[in-house]
């Protein structure tokens, strides 16, 4: 680290789990996060200003008046561009040191498979199941954590899946694919804005323990708010072996 690092970073460096140690690692990870509205907004926000080196933000969507009430990388000039690009710029002006990827795309299965490799961890701040499998698979297929966070009027949830370990279970073990679920929206429902700032923010802090190897994630339990009543419930996860994700991997694993 150069002298700006060190002062600009010094308030990390100086908690004695993160360090000199951590702190590099951070500047030599490269986070991709789905989804540039409510919770990867502030995701994104805290991991520029902490020095992750690079970020990909991935997002087809172009940015609301609606959006403004709580997605709070975007400002009022900011309608009608394009989220990732109204993103990095706020990120820009941040950290510049921080090196972000604009990717104004659907994260479809073609394009994760091909942009998984060599990522550190992998932030799904999505607002739909489909784009939570395919994240989940692909991040299964190519072993990359994944931190995983939803949130709905008044409700919140995130859980960590650090597919490094060959137990960790997958958001499909808890969530099954062919499983219904309504599928609701912040459009139709609405959203309180603190409560998507706190799940992301949550995120952010996931992905800096998972990249930087110190404290306790999330991973094997999933954490619920109702931020109506400000309580938090915690549910232990495990590996399902019929989960048709990665059970399937350990089945190709063995075969092999």
């Amino acid at each position: 680290m150069n002298d700006d690092q060190l002062l600009r970073y010094s308030r990390h460096i100086l908690v004695d789990e993160i360090g000199i140690e951590a702190q590099e690692r951070f500047l030599d990870a490269h986070a991709i996060i789905i989804g540039a509205g409510g919770l990867g907004a502030p995701a994104a926000m805290y991991l520029a200003a902490s020095g992750i080196g690079k970020i990909t933000l991935v997002d087809a969507d172009t940015v609301d008046l609606t959006n403004l009430q709580r997605q709070i990388v975007h400002m009022t000039r900011s309608v009608g561009t394009l989220k990732v690009e109204s993103a990095r710029e706020t990120l820009n002006a941040l950290n510049p040191g921080v090196e972000v990827i604009a990717v104004a795309a659907r994260a479809d299965a073609a394009w994760l498979d091909a942009n998984m490799p060599g990522a550190s961890v992998v932030l799904d701040c999505s607002d739909n199941f489909a784009t939570r499998h395919a994240i989940n698979a692909a991040c299964v297929a190519h072993r990359v954590p994944l931190v995983s966070g939803a949130a709905l009027r008044f409700d919140g949830q995130i859980s960590t899946f650090d597919f490094r370990s060959p137990d960790s279970p997958c958001y499909a073990c808890v969530f099954p694919p062919d499983q219904t679920f309504e599928e609701v929206a912040c459009s139709t429902m609405g959203v309180f804005a603190p409560t998507v700032g706190i799940i992301g923010a949550m995120q952010a802090a996931e992905a800096l323990r998972v990249i930087g190897g110190f404290g306790q994630t999330l991973a094997g339990r999933l954490m619920m708010l109702d931020s109506l009543r400000m309580e938090w419930n915690t549910m232990k996860i495990t590996r399902q072996p019929d989960c048709p994700v990665c059970g399937n991997m350990k089945m190709r694993e063995a075969a092999r």
